[in-house]
Protein backbone atom coordinates (compact mmCIF):
# COMPACT_ATOMS: atom_id res chain seq x y z
CA UNK A 1 0.00 0.00 0.00
CA UNK A 2 2.47 2.26 0.65
CA UNK A 3 4.74 1.52 -2.17
CA UNK A 4 1.61 1.90 -4.66
CA UNK A 5 0.91 5.29 -2.74
CA UNK A 6 4.73 6.85 -3.53
CA UNK A 7 4.24 5.40 -7.01
CA UNK A 8 1.48 7.61 -7.48
CA UNK A 9 3.43 10.66 -6.03
CA UNK A 10 6.41 10.16 -8.03
CA UNK A 11 3.85 10.06 -11.37
CA UNK A 12 1.84 13.15 -9.97
CA UNK A 13 5.65 15.03 -8.97
CA UNK A 14 6.82 14.14 -12.52
CA UNK A 15 3.80 15.08 -14.57
CA UNK A 16 2.11 18.20 -12.68
CA UNK A 17 4.99 19.64 -11.49
CA UNK A 18 6.82 20.55 -7.83
CA UNK A 19 4.02 23.03 -6.30
CA UNK A 20 1.56 20.19 -5.82
CA UNK A 21 4.31 17.58 -5.21
CA UNK A 22 5.06 19.90 -2.66
CA UNK A 23 1.62 20.24 -1.26
CA UNK A 24 1.34 16.48 -1.60
CA UNK A 25 4.14 16.30 0.81
CA UNK A 26 2.63 18.59 3.01
CA UNK A 27 -0.31 16.79 3.50
CA UNK A 28 0.98 13.51 3.95
CA UNK A 29 3.05 14.66 6.85
CA UNK A 30 0.81 16.59 8.29
CA UNK A 31 -1.35 13.32 8.45
CA UNK A 32 1.01 11.15 10.30
CA UNK A 33 1.88 14.14 12.34
CA UNK A 34 -1.61 14.36 14.26
CA UNK A 35 -2.21 13.70 17.13
CA UNK A 36 -5.08 10.61 17.45
CA UNK A 37 -7.55 10.30 20.39
CA UNK A 38 -7.14 7.43 22.31
CA UNK A 39 -10.22 5.94 24.21
CA UNK A 40 -10.30 3.10 26.59
CA UNK A 41 -13.80 0.93 27.42
CA UNK A 42 -15.15 -1.11 29.65
CA UNK A 43 -15.75 -3.56 26.87
CA UNK A 44 -12.06 -4.63 27.16
CA UNK A 45 -11.33 -2.64 23.93
CA UNK A 46 -8.89 0.73 23.17
CA UNK A 47 -10.16 2.98 20.17
CA UNK A 48 -7.97 5.55 18.14
CA UNK A 49 -10.04 7.92 16.61
CA UNK A 50 -8.08 10.11 13.82
CA UNK A 51 -8.41 13.85 13.79
CA UNK A 52 -11.12 13.38 11.27
CA UNK A 53 -13.33 11.14 13.60
CA UNK A 54 -12.45 7.81 11.53
CA UNK A 55 -12.41 5.03 14.23
CA UNK A 56 -10.46 2.34 14.57
CA UNK A 57 -9.39 -0.60 17.00
CA UNK A 58 -5.81 -0.25 18.29
CA UNK A 59 -5.88 -2.98 20.94
CA UNK A 60 -8.67 -5.92 22.20
CA UNK A 61 -8.85 -8.66 24.86
CA UNK A 62 -8.56 -6.26 28.10
CA UNK A 63 -9.88 -6.43 31.35
CA UNK A 64 -11.87 -3.43 31.57
CA UNK A 65 -8.76 -0.63 31.20
CA UNK A 66 -8.95 2.43 32.58
CA UNK A 67 -6.22 5.32 32.65
CA UNK A 68 -4.29 5.78 29.56
CA UNK A 69 -0.83 7.96 29.45
CA UNK A 70 1.83 8.60 26.69
CA UNK A 71 5.48 8.53 27.74
CA UNK A 72 7.31 11.00 25.96
CA UNK A 73 8.66 8.09 23.35
CA UNK A 74 5.13 8.03 22.28
CA UNK A 75 4.27 4.73 23.61
CA UNK A 76 1.03 3.88 25.64
CA UNK A 77 0.14 2.68 28.98
CA UNK A 78 -3.04 1.60 29.77
CA UNK A 79 -4.21 0.62 33.42
CA UNK A 80 -5.62 -2.86 32.73
CA UNK A 81 -7.70 -3.01 36.15
CA UNK A 82 -9.35 -6.58 35.48
CA UNK A 83 -5.59 -7.95 35.68
CA UNK A 84 -4.31 -5.52 38.06
CA UNK A 85 -1.44 -4.91 35.64
CA UNK A 86 -0.20 -1.87 33.44
CA UNK A 87 0.07 -3.02 29.74
CA UNK A 88 2.30 -0.85 27.56
CA UNK A 89 1.97 -0.41 23.74
CA UNK A 90 4.30 1.07 20.61
CA UNK A 91 2.81 3.22 18.27
CA UNK A 92 2.73 0.43 16.26
CA UNK A 93 0.20 -1.88 18.31
CA UNK A 94 2.97 -4.14 19.94
CA UNK A 95 2.16 -4.97 23.57
CA UNK A 96 4.54 -5.82 26.65
CA UNK A 97 3.26 -5.94 30.61
CA UNK A 98 5.06 -2.76 32.06
CA UNK A 99 4.21 -3.70 35.75
CA UNK A 100 2.08 -6.82 37.66
CA UNK A 101 0.59 -7.01 40.68
CA UNK A 102 -0.83 -3.55 40.78
CA UNK A 103 -4.39 -3.87 42.45
CA UNK A 104 -7.39 -2.26 40.78
CA UNK A 105 -4.68 0.22 38.81
CA UNK A 106 -7.32 3.42 37.84
CA UNK A 107 -5.89 6.77 36.51
CA UNK A 108 -2.50 7.18 34.99
CA UNK A 109 0.08 10.04 34.70
CA UNK A 110 3.28 10.83 33.80
CA UNK A 111 5.64 13.42 35.11
CA UNK A 112 8.01 15.73 33.63
CA UNK A 113 11.06 13.13 34.58
CA UNK A 114 9.43 9.87 32.74
CA UNK A 115 7.71 8.70 35.85
CA UNK A 116 4.52 7.09 35.71
CA UNK A 117 2.19 7.72 38.59
CA UNK A 118 -0.89 5.44 38.72
CA UNK A 119 -3.94 5.51 41.30
CA UNK A 120 -4.81 2.34 42.63
CA UNK A 121 -6.12 0.07 45.16
CA UNK A 122 -8.65 2.51 46.43
CA UNK A 123 -6.16 4.56 48.77
CA UNK A 124 -2.82 4.93 47.26
CA UNK A 125 -0.69 6.53 44.58
CA UNK A 126 2.07 4.39 43.27
CA UNK A 127 5.08 5.92 41.03
CA UNK A 128 7.02 3.72 38.40
CA UNK A 129 10.30 4.66 37.28
CA UNK A 130 10.98 4.45 33.70
CA UNK A 131 12.94 1.32 34.41
CA UNK A 132 9.86 -0.33 36.10
CA UNK A 133 11.00 0.08 39.99
CA UNK A 134 7.76 1.18 42.25
CA UNK A 135 7.57 3.20 45.15
CA UNK A 136 4.29 4.86 47.22
CA UNK A 137 3.58 8.11 46.54
CA UNK A 138 0.65 8.78 48.62
CA UNK A 139 -1.46 6.59 50.53
CA UNK A 140 -4.81 6.89 53.04
CA UNK A 141 -6.57 8.05 49.83
CA UNK A 142 -10.85 7.42 49.61
CA UNK A 143 -10.72 6.02 46.16
CA UNK A 144 -8.45 7.80 43.72
CA UNK A 145 -9.14 7.97 40.24
CA UNK A 146 -8.39 10.70 38.00
CA UNK A 147 -4.53 11.95 37.68
CA UNK A 148 -3.10 15.29 36.06
CA UNK A 149 0.38 17.17 36.11
CA UNK A 150 -0.33 20.83 35.71
CA UNK A 151 2.57 22.64 33.78
CA UNK A 152 4.79 23.09 36.85
CA UNK A 153 4.88 19.41 37.74
CA UNK A 154 2.27 19.52 40.74
CA UNK A 155 0.05 16.24 40.82
CA UNK A 156 -3.74 16.58 41.17
CA UNK A 157 -5.94 13.69 42.23
CA UNK A 158 -9.68 13.37 42.14
CA UNK A 159 -10.76 11.53 44.81
CA UNK A 160 -14.24 9.80 44.34
CA UNK A 161 -15.30 8.91 46.84
CA UNK A 162 -14.07 11.76 49.09
CA UNK A 163 -15.59 14.87 46.43
CA UNK A 164 -12.40 16.25 46.77
CA UNK A 165 -9.43 17.71 44.26
CA UNK A 166 -5.94 16.59 46.26
CA UNK A 167 -3.02 18.66 45.05
CA UNK A 168 0.77 16.82 45.73
CA UNK A 169 4.14 18.61 46.11
CA UNK A 170 7.08 16.98 44.79
CA UNK A 171 7.29 15.09 48.08
CA UNK A 172 4.01 14.03 48.61
CA UNK A 173 2.62 16.61 51.05
CA UNK A 174 -1.46 16.60 50.40
CA UNK A 175 -2.99 19.88 50.32
CA UNK A 176 -6.81 20.11 49.21
CA UNK A 177 -7.42 21.82 46.36
CA UNK A 178 -11.34 21.96 46.03
CA UNK A 179 -13.97 19.91 48.13
CA UNK A 180 -17.80 19.32 48.06
CA UNK A 181 -18.29 17.81 44.16
CA UNK A 182 -20.09 14.36 43.33
CA UNK A 183 -17.63 11.74 42.97
CA UNK A 184 -15.28 13.78 40.48
CA UNK A 185 -13.00 11.11 38.30
CA UNK A 186 -11.63 12.60 35.22
CA UNK A 187 -9.13 15.41 35.35
CA UNK A 188 -7.49 17.73 32.39
CA UNK A 189 -5.39 20.73 32.20
CA UNK A 190 -6.12 23.66 29.29
CA UNK A 191 -3.18 25.39 27.85
CA UNK A 192 -4.08 28.20 30.97
CA UNK A 193 -3.55 26.18 33.65
CA UNK A 194 -6.89 25.55 34.46
CA UNK A 195 -8.25 22.60 35.41
CA UNK A 196 -11.42 20.84 34.36
CA UNK A 197 -12.70 18.06 36.31
CA UNK A 198 -15.53 15.54 35.21
CA UNK A 199 -18.24 15.38 38.48
CA UNK A 200 -19.54 11.70 37.14
CA UNK A 201 -23.10 11.67 39.52
CA UNK A 202 -23.48 15.33 39.08
CA UNK A 203 -23.69 15.26 35.13
CA UNK A 204 -21.21 18.07 35.17
CA UNK A 205 -17.99 19.39 33.95
CA UNK A 206 -16.12 21.90 36.54
CA UNK A 207 -13.30 24.60 35.48
CA UNK A 208 -11.02 25.66 37.76
CA UNK A 209 -8.15 28.78 37.54
CA UNK A 210 -5.16 27.95 39.23
CA UNK A 211 -6.06 29.98 42.68
CA UNK A 212 -9.13 27.34 42.83
CA UNK A 213 -11.98 29.52 41.68
CA UNK A 214 -14.69 27.45 40.51
CA UNK A 215 -16.95 27.89 37.59
CA UNK A 216 -19.27 25.30 35.77
CA UNK A 217 -18.09 24.22 32.00
CA UNK A 218 -20.75 22.29 30.81
CA UNK A 219 -24.26 20.41 32.88
CA UNK A 220 -26.71 17.93 31.66
CA UNK A 221 -24.22 15.07 30.58
CA UNK A 222 -24.64 11.28 30.99
CA UNK A 223 -22.11 10.27 33.64
CA UNK A 224 -19.05 12.35 32.73
CA UNK A 225 -15.66 10.27 32.93
CA UNK A 226 -12.44 10.67 31.52
CA UNK A 227 -11.45 14.17 30.25
CA UNK A 228 -8.60 15.40 27.09
CA UNK A 229 -7.73 18.43 25.53
CA UNK A 230 -6.53 18.62 21.82
CA UNK A 231 -3.90 21.38 20.11
CA UNK A 232 -6.67 23.45 19.53
CA UNK A 233 -8.11 23.78 22.96
CA UNK A 234 -11.34 21.67 22.33
CA UNK A 235 -12.08 19.47 25.08
CA UNK A 236 -13.06 16.02 24.67
CA UNK A 237 -15.70 14.00 27.56
CA UNK A 238 -16.42 10.00 27.41
CA UNK A 239 -19.35 9.07 29.17
CA UNK A 240 -21.32 6.02 30.33
CA UNK A 241 -23.53 5.93 27.41
CA UNK A 242 -21.29 5.71 25.13
CA UNK A 243 -20.71 9.10 23.54
CA UNK A 244 -17.61 11.08 23.59
CA UNK A 245 -18.58 14.68 23.23
CA UNK A 246 -16.15 17.90 22.03
CA UNK A 247 -16.29 21.28 23.63
CA UNK A 248 -14.64 24.12 21.99
CA UNK A 249 -12.93 26.66 24.46
CA UNK A 250 -16.41 28.56 24.69
CA UNK A 251 -18.37 25.95 25.68
CA UNK A 252 -20.21 24.80 22.07
CA UNK A 253 -21.03 20.92 22.33
CA UNK A 254 -20.79 18.31 19.61
CA UNK A 255 -20.83 15.12 19.20
CA UNK A 256 -17.45 12.88 18.41
CA UNK A 257 -18.38 10.04 18.35
CA UNK A 258 -21.32 7.34 19.46
CA UNK A 259 -22.10 3.80 20.02
CA UNK A 260 -19.15 3.06 22.33
CA UNK A 261 -19.04 -0.25 25.19
CA UNK A 262 -18.70 2.50 27.93
CA UNK A 263 -15.97 4.79 26.90
CA UNK A 264 -14.07 5.74 30.26
CA UNK A 265 -10.63 7.16 29.92
CA UNK A 266 -9.60 9.44 26.94
CA UNK A 267 -5.82 10.49 26.27
CA UNK A 268 -4.38 12.34 22.82
CA UNK A 269 -0.93 10.75 21.21
CA UNK A 270 1.04 9.68 18.14
CA UNK A 271 -0.91 6.79 17.87
CA UNK A 272 -1.23 6.05 13.67
CA UNK A 273 -5.27 5.63 12.69
CA UNK A 274 -5.77 5.25 8.02
CA UNK A 275 -6.71 8.55 6.91
CA UNK A 276 -8.43 6.54 3.66
CA UNK A 277 -10.33 10.21 3.05
CA UNK A 278 -7.02 12.44 3.18
CA UNK A 279 -5.09 9.25 0.96
CA UNK A 280 -7.82 9.16 -1.26
CA UNK A 281 -8.21 13.22 -2.05
CA UNK A 282 -4.58 13.43 -2.53
CA UNK A 283 -4.79 10.54 -5.31
CA UNK A 284 -7.73 11.74 -7.03
CA UNK A 285 -6.59 14.63 -7.00
CA UNK A 286 -3.01 13.82 -8.43
CA UNK A 287 -4.58 11.70 -11.01
CA UNK A 288 -6.73 14.29 -12.12
CA UNK A 289 -4.72 17.22 -12.53
CA UNK A 290 -2.39 14.41 -14.60
CA UNK A 291 -5.07 13.92 -17.05
CA UNK A 292 -6.20 17.45 -17.46
CA UNK A 293 -2.51 18.18 -18.34
CA UNK A 294 -2.16 15.48 -21.09
CA UNK A 295 -5.45 16.76 -22.40
CA UNK A 296 -4.30 20.10 -22.76
CA UNK A 297 -0.97 18.80 -24.44
CA UNK A 298 -3.20 17.05 -26.89
CA UNK A 299 -5.11 20.27 -27.56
Amino acid sequence: MKTKFKSIIRAACHSIGGVVCAAAVMLIASSAQALNLVASSAGGTIYVFSSSGAQSTFASGLFDPEGLAFNSAGNLFVADYGNNAIQEFTPGGAQSTFASGVYYPEGLAFNSAGDLFVAAGGTRIYEFKPGGAQSTFASGLSNPIGLAFNSAGTLFEADYYSGNIYEFTPFGTRITFASGLSYPQGLAFNSAGDLFVSDLVGGNIYEFTPGGAETTFATGLNDPQGLAFDSVGDLFVATSVGNIYEFTPGGAETTFATGLTIPTFLAFGPVPVPEPSALGLLAVGAIALLVRRRRNLAA
